[in-house]
């Protein structure tokens, strides 16, 4: 069984798999008359395939227990998918690079600090939506259309907070 210790969630460490998308990281100009700060384009959202187009949703994902064991990971081939905690809600993150096989020495584990989201980029393999300490909603953008956008790999792992 493959062995994790989720770190810090940063921008640089997450770059092969997607976006963090956290405001305190980003610059901003204002709008309505100078009282709203615009964080803009933070996350690259991927549509690809045939009638695709952007759906935004809201999950309310059940808290998981740590360590957390893991018997899959999954991707979406056709489409990018975006996680934005609505309340600080702290997530695992367990993502590997794109292609048709997951190398386990690929494999990496991240902890957010509640402010962070996330954008996994169209193949990139990740774990199902971990919450952790409570209940959590977040809202997700991701893609709707024909085709399969949705894969699962096997593969057990088992991961920790540092």
């Amino acid at each position: 069984m493959l062995e994790l210790t989720a770190q810090p969630l940063t921008p640089e460490a997450f770059a092969p798999f997607g976006d963090v998308i956290d405001a305190r990281t980003a610059d901003y100009f204002p709008i309505n008359a100078g009282r709203t700060r615009r964080y803009h384009d933070l996350a690259k959202v991927e549509t690809l395939g045939d009638e695709a187009h952007t759906l935004i949703s809201i999950f309310v994902s059940q808290p998981v227990e740590v360590p957390l064991t893991l018997e899959f990971l999954e991707r979406h081939p056709q489409g990018s998918q975006a996680f934005m905690p609505l309340h600080e809600e702290r997530f695992l993150i367990v993502v590997a690079p794109p292609g048709d096989t997951i190398d386990p020495t690929d494999v990496r584990a991240f902890i957010t600090d509640g402010r962070q989201g996330v954008n996994y980029r169209a193949g990139t393999w990740h774990a199902i939506q971990s919450v952790l300490d409570r209940e959590g909603e977040f809202l997700v953008v991701d893609r709707g259309g024909l085709g399969n956008n949705c894969e699962e790999y096997p593969l057990e792992m088992r991961v920790s907070l540092s």
